[in-house]
């Protein structure tokens, strides 16, 4: 193995023993607050639940939204550029497509103001 190969296999576990942490420290901060409930008693209602989930949806849903936008407007730009006497058709396909993201985005809102209402 050559000391190529090691560097690129060092920063590799590098980044997953870095990510590693991360994803523990987060599990351990998200179940602190379970614990501390649960211990006087106050934790068993379930309604934070809600709010877990209400929170992982309009999170998720607009990173979801601004990746795909990204990759769309780059992509767009990037056809345009190679062959500009397409742009008409290619910005409306564009435009299109934006809002069909978009509103992926508006669905993870309706969904968490459902399930904030349950709280």
């Amino acid at each position: 193995m050559g000391t190529r190969q090691r560097a690129t296999l060092s920063k590799e576990t590098t980044v997953i023993r870095k990510f590693g942490k991360v994803v523990l420290w987060t599990l351990f901060l998200i179940a602190l607050p379970m614990v501390a409930g649960a211990e006087d008693g106050s934790g068993g209602d379930g309604k934070w639940g809600y709010a877990l989930g209400a929170g992982l949806a309009i999170g998720l849903a607009g990173l979801g939204c601004g990746i795909g936008q990204g990759i769309t407007a780059g992509n767009t730009t990037a056809g345009i550029a190679r062959n500009p006497g397409a742009s008409g058709t290619m910005f409306t396909s564009f435009i299109l497509g934006m809002v069909l993201i978009e509103s992926i985005a508006i669905y993870g809102l309706v969904i968490a103001f459902m399930l904030q209402g349950k709280i």
